[in-house]
């Protein structure tokens, strides 16, 4: 998500998130005093559109193929149906993202990872986001929508790591279970700064069906085919706190605001007060905003989906030395 060459000890990320000082310049291409975050908004919704159309024509060629004319006909109104929602689905992420660059500024996303700044990348110490490797966060809760069911959630720090940009990143291995059957197998890499954020370099995730990998949407890695590597929790998060997490245009988009800070929280690992409190939201998902608790010396206790769905941290486990 963020990050500049140069630094000042104590400052807040979102500083550097929404200042064009700190980012870097435009490109040699764009007009100068353009609004870049709109322009990306733009061809995201041109895109979408023109992604739209096309499975609207396929759909009506299949529709053409068929014997029974009343089956042409029906098939043809679901389509058009199907291309109406489509097109809203796209307006809906469009206000999203305009509603975000309102927010962040017209400057581009383009944060100066700076490897100099990571000295000790792989000891992840945020007191909100510990990641120490050989343990082991069990999530649990029940899920309301369909696909729904028991979901069982392994979130393991692994030993592994992987040199992103020129930072030694933490491997985190994060296995989705629902009903005991995997459904999704995510390898996530993070490394923390020496002011103390930890930032969030790219992720490989693979949604699974009955045993085998259907699907790879979502995957991204910082510095590749336009991805930009993010802040998954801030040294100081300060109230109002506004940062992106994560960024791949179409892919990868979520965003975080720290919308509290001494809240209390009760799960099956315990309660506790004083908790930070985070809501997420991505354009590429409209509706879908969460909120997520945090205390410090553990990290994530419980993550609240819009419909009241709770994952909540039932579990740690820690390798034997």
């Amino acid at each position: 998500m963020m990050a500049r060459s140069m630094w000042r000890p104590g400052l807040a990320t979102l500083v550097f998130v929404v200042a064009a000082a700190l980012t870097r310049p435009a490109h040699a291409g764009r007009r100068p005093g353009s609004d870049a975050c709109e322009a990306t908004s733009e061809a995201a919704l041109r895109f979408c559109r023109a992604g739209v159309q096309s499975d609207k024509w396929l759909a009506l060629g299949k529709c053409a193929n068929l014997p029974d004319p009343a089956e042409v006909k029906a098939c043809n109104r679901e389509a058009i149906a199907a291309t109406r929602d489509a097109l809203q689905g796209c307006k809906d992420e469009d206000d999203l993202r305009d509603a975000v660059c309102a927010r962040l500024g017209p400057v581009p996303y383009a944060p100066v990872v700076d490897a100099t700044r990571f000295t000790r990348s792989t000891t992840i110490d945020n007191p909100y986001y510990p990641l120490v490797p050989g343990t082991t966060f069990v999530y649990e809760g029940q899920v309301t929508e369909e696909p729904s069911g028991f979901e069982h959630v392994e979130f393991t720090v692994t030993h592994e790591t992987r040199v992103i940009q020129g930072v030694t990143c933490v491997e985190v291995h994060d296995l989705r279970k629902l009903n005991g059957v995997v459904l999704e197998d995510t390898r996530d890499w993070f490394a923390q700064d020496d002011d103390g954020n930890v930032w969030y370099f790219g992720e490989n995730t693979t949604l699974v069906d009955r045993g085998l990998p259907v699907d790879l949407s979502g995957t991204w890695t910082a510095g590749v085919d336009g991805a930009q590597a993010g802040i998954i929790m801030e040294a100081h998060p300060a109230l109002g706190d506004f940062y992106r997490q994560e960024f791949l245009l179409g892919e990868a988009e979520d965003l975080a605001e720290v919308t509290g800070l001494d809240d209390s929280v009760t799960v099956p690992f315990g309660a506790f007060d004083h908790c930070l409190k985070t809501t997420e939201s991505a354009p590429i998902a409209p509706g879908d905003v969460s909120d997520k608790f945090y205390v410090a010396g553990v990290g994530n206790l419980l993550t609240v989906e819009p419909n009241g769905d709770r994952s909540e941290l039932v579990q740690i486990t820690r390798e034997v030395p």
